[in-house]
C-alpha cells in the first residue's frame, strides 16, 4: 500500500495494484460496470446510474448506497470525471469541484495481461468522516489512518474479485 498524508486536510491517498491475466479491454468491462461493484464490496450496497445513463461517460452520474458498522447507512452521488476505455475510469464523490473523495482505476498493458490499479483520495470536501474528526479533533490522525486502512483492505478485495472474473 502507498498512502500519503496523516490529516484529512492533506487529502490522503491510497493505491493498490495487481496483475491480471486478461486484456485491458476485458478488465475495462469489469471496472467500468459500476453496478457490479457492490458484489465485490463489504461496504457498498447498491449503485445505479442517474439521468437515464446506462454506461460510463465523462459527466455521467450515479448514486451509490453504502453501509458501515461505525457510520451507518448513506448515499452519495458520484460524477464520472475520467473515462478512457481500456485505460482509466474515475469519479468524484458529491461535488466534482470539491469532492469528498475521488476514486480511479488505471489499466496498463503489461506482460501479456493488464496491470490494474485502484486509487482513492479523501477530500478536500467534507465527508462522513468529517463528523468524527469534528467530534474528536485530537484523534484526527488515528481516525484518518484507520479509515485509509479500511479502504486499502476493501480495494485489495475488489481487485482480487476483478482478477478472478477477468481471468475466468
Amino acid at each position: 500500500m502507498e498512502w500519503t498524508g496523516a490529516l484529512y486536510a492533506d487529502k490522503p491517498t491510497v493505491e493498490v495494484k495487481t496483475w491480471i491475466g486478461a486484456t485491458p479491454e476485458r478488465v475495462w468491462q469489469l471496472v467500468s460496470d459500476v453496478e457490479l461493484m457492490p458484489s465485490m464490496s463489504e461496504e457498498l450496497r447498491s449503485v445505479e446510474w442517474l439521468d437515464g445513463v446506462t454506461r460510463p461517460a465523462v459527466g455521467a452520474r450515479f448514486v451509490g448506497r453504502s453501509r458501515h458498522e461505525s457510520f451507518g447507512e448513506w448515499a452519495t452521488t458520484s460524477h464520472v470525471i475520467e473515462c478512457e476505455p481500456g485505460r482509466a475510469f474515475a469519479w468524484a464523490v458529491e461535488d466534482p469541484d470539491r469532492p469528498s473523495a475521488v476514486w480511479r482505476f488505471r489499466l496498463e498493458p503489461k506482460d501479456g495481461g493488464t496491470e490494474l490499479s485502484q486509487w482513492m483520495q479523501m477530500g478536500p470536501g467534507r465527508s462522513g468522516l468529517s463528523s468524527a474528526i469534528d467530534a474528536m479533533p485530537e484523534k484526527e490522525q488515528k481516525i484518518v489512518f484507520v479509515r485509509m486502512r479500511e479502504f486499502e483492505r476493501g480495494m485489495t478485495v475488489t481487485l482480487q474479485h476483478i482478477k478472478k472474473l477477468a481471468e475466468a
